[in-house]
């Protein structure tokens, strides 16, 4: 589809929350063998029962290089779409787009349909010197192309920003943080007013819950807000939490719940938080690191590294949540059960081995992308 003109706000648009009705989920597939140890094959296993968890409660689609389209096709049941597509690494939160639907169709709307896409700029999570890999220029791609399989207006933004960076209420409420949206390495020319005013116009939203920063050790994506902290429902929002003060961990939990202590969301309502705990910590081990091609393509994976492991980082589906699971006897099952009350009409799906996805920073919720629901306006405009 061609690049649409103006912001989406001036055309109705707005950023659901996750939990609403998606159409479909998009996932990446990892093969980099500078970031996935042992030719990616553990981290594909992964990737494989977090696509076929999801397809029990919606349609997913796997996008694949050319090189590993056949062997995704082999690892996935035939009702998982598997389509072709170039990409530098498979993080399709932050190089995918982030859709968009209207409220309610305009009078004099130029659009033909009710759901759009944000392709935002990308540069590897920091650009040549700070990012994660040296050419992304398959990733700046991906937005284009999946919006262009689904024949989806597309709205490009030249500020740099990771679908990872932001989460919503779908009631005017964002999250973010200031240790990745202020990073220089991002966007420094730009002043808090001005990325605030961006994120209105491309998001819809109206109030903003700044947290200082991320979850420690998450330094590749320089503090995302979707391993730290989410929403469970308007007003309700799940932390990354410890209770150990000598984890350095634990100032930053504390940093963010004196933050939503103060906090106040776009209807008005206080901030309730449920409190999840992270697991560990987890240490990358040196039989993990050794199955990695340390070649200076990508940030090296090295031995004894904290990774940055958090329950948070969880993906809501159509009447299901799929969650990580680290291996932590204690911190899995009460994460399942966390969610399991948050999210009481949902049934909640824990993925064994989830380790292999944080090994390379990052997890489900980074995996994955959501394509909400077209909203049909057939009894207001009649067609």
């Amino acid at each position: 589809m061609e690049e649409s003109r103006g912001s989406p706000a001036e055309h109705g648009f707005y950023m659901p929350a996750e939990w609403e009705t998606h159409a479909q989920t998009w996932i990446g597939w990892p093969e980099r063998q500078d970031n996935w140890r042992h030719n990616a094959l553990p981290a594909q296993r992964v990737f494989a029962d977090v696509a076929k968890a999801i397809s029990k409660f919606e349609p997913v689609t796997v996008c694949a290089s050319p090189a590993q389209w056949e062997n995704a096709r082999k690892q996935l049941p035939e009702d998982i779409r598997v389509i072709e597509m170039s990409m530098n690494d498979s993080w399709f939160r932050d190089s995918g787009p982030t859709f968009i639907v209207q409220k309610r169709p305009l009078k004099l709307s130029s659009f033909n349909r009710n759901i759009a896409g944000i392709d935002w700029n990308f540069n590897a999570w920091g650009g040549a010197d700070d990012g994660c890999y040296n050419d992304w220029s398959h990733d700046l791609l991906v937005s284009r192309k999946i919006l262009a399989v689904e024949r989806i207006p597309r709205f490009h933004h030249s500020m740099i920003l990771e679908g990872g960076s932001i989460h919503v209420d779908g009631e005017g409420t964002c999250l973010v943080t200031e240790e990745c949206l202020f990073n220089k390495n991002r966007n420094p020319h730009m002043s808090k007013e001005q990325i605030e005013e961006e994120l209105k116009k491309y998001l819809g939203v109206k109030t903003f819950i700044w947290l200082p920063r991320g979850l420690y050790g998450d330094d590749d994506t320089n503090g995302h807000i979707d391993n730290m902290c989410c929403f469970g429902k308007p007003g309700v929002v799940l932390l990354s939490w410890t209770d150990d003060e000598s984890d350095p961990q634990y100032e930053r939990s504390i940093e963010a719940l004196s933050v939503f202590s103060n906090s106040i969301d776009a209807c008005g309502r206080k901030i309730q938080v449920i409190k999840l705990h992270v697991p560990g910590p987890l240490y990358m081990t040196e039989d993990e690191s050794s199955g990695i091609i340390q070649q200076g393509e990508a940030i090296p994976r090295l031995a004894g590294t904290r990774l940055a492991a958090s329950y948070v980082n969880f993906y809501i589906a159509n009447g299901g949540i799929i969650a990580p699971q680290f291996g932590d006897p204690i911190r899995d099952k009460e994460a399942i059960r966390v969610l399991s009350e948050t999210f009481p009409h949902h049934s909640v799906v824990g993925i064994e081995n989830a380790r292999e996805i944080v090994l390379a920073g990052g997890n489900i919720h980074c995996i994955t992308q959501q394509q909400p629901v077209e909203p049909s306006f057939i009894a207001e405009n009649g067609h």
